[in-house]
């Protein structure tokens, strides 16, 4: 499935598949979503969620933690094996180890029990749109750019560091093209949430930190002498220039 396709019913409406083995959130939480103009699937196991992979292509996943037969971590995985649907976590777990897992493994949002149902329509609005409206590369330019060792596509969205291809996150590529799309120029902390995440992102700012030290433990960059992401303590993030020497 690739990024910015919709699978909304004919009538409009998309679809939300809830990960979730507690009938007593479930059941009132997918009556909301369809208050709220989703159409919602719900899985109570782990398997049940791969099942349904199957045969439906849901918008979004909202994905608990604990599950009967599994840790939602694990599901988080193997879902973005082959998917690149956006995944929200919501679970009771709100550890900053469990946050950090969440994120690192593909997550674009996570949700501490007990939530309010609409700030979770909201966010599901919010990851939809900044997912279908994805930084894009610019109109006029080429798609591929190269910044000494490191070579972007931005249009087929892969990254190559020394000719080898990196693994990224959807929201690692998109932070990494972000900054690329201005080397040496400061981009604010403020910018890149608007930009990357959302201008009505609900989530702390720490949220952007996870995802640079992700991208430099992928870079082989280091936060104290960087060749690639520079921290302006204070203000932001600048992609490096490469100096001269550099190819």
């Amino acid at each position: 499935m690739q990024q910015g396709e919709s699978h909304s019913d004919p009538d409009g409406r998309p679809c939300v598949l809830l990960v979730e083995d507690e009938s007593s959130i479930a059941e009132p939480f997918a009556s909301a979503l369809g208050r709220g103009g989703f159409r919602a699937l719900i899985a109570s196991t782990a398997a049940g969620a791969l099942e349904l992979m199957q045969t439906e292509e849901p918008d979004v996943i909202l994905l608990d933690l604990t599950l009967p037969d599994g840790d939602g971590l694990d599901l988080c995985r193997e879902l973005r094996s082959f998917s690149t649907i956006p995944i929200i976590m919501l679970t009771a777990r709100g550890t900053v180890t469990d946050r950090v897992l969440g994120l690192e493994l593909g997550a674009d949002d996570y949700v501490v029990k007990p939530f309010a149902s609409g700030e979770v329509i909201s966010r599901i609005r919010a990851v939809l749109r900044r997912t279908r409206e994805a930084v894009p590369a610019p109109a006029s330019g080429p798609t591929s750019q190269a910044l000494g060792e490191l070579r972007l596509d931005t249009g087929a969205r892969r990254v190559w560091l020394a000719g080898e291809e990196l693994k990224l996150t959807r929201k690692e590529f998109d932070l990494l093209a972000r900054l690329a799309a201005e080397p040496g120029r400061v981009v604010s902390r403020e910018t890149l949430m608007s930009d990357v995440w959302d201008e009505n992102w609900f989530g702390s700012t720490k949220t952007l930190d996870v995802h640079v030290a992700g991208l430099r433990r992928k870079l082989g960059d280091s936060p104290d002498t960087p060749r690639f992401l520079e921290t302006v303590r204070g203000v932001g993030f600048r992609m490096a220039v490469p100096g001269p020497s550099e190819p």
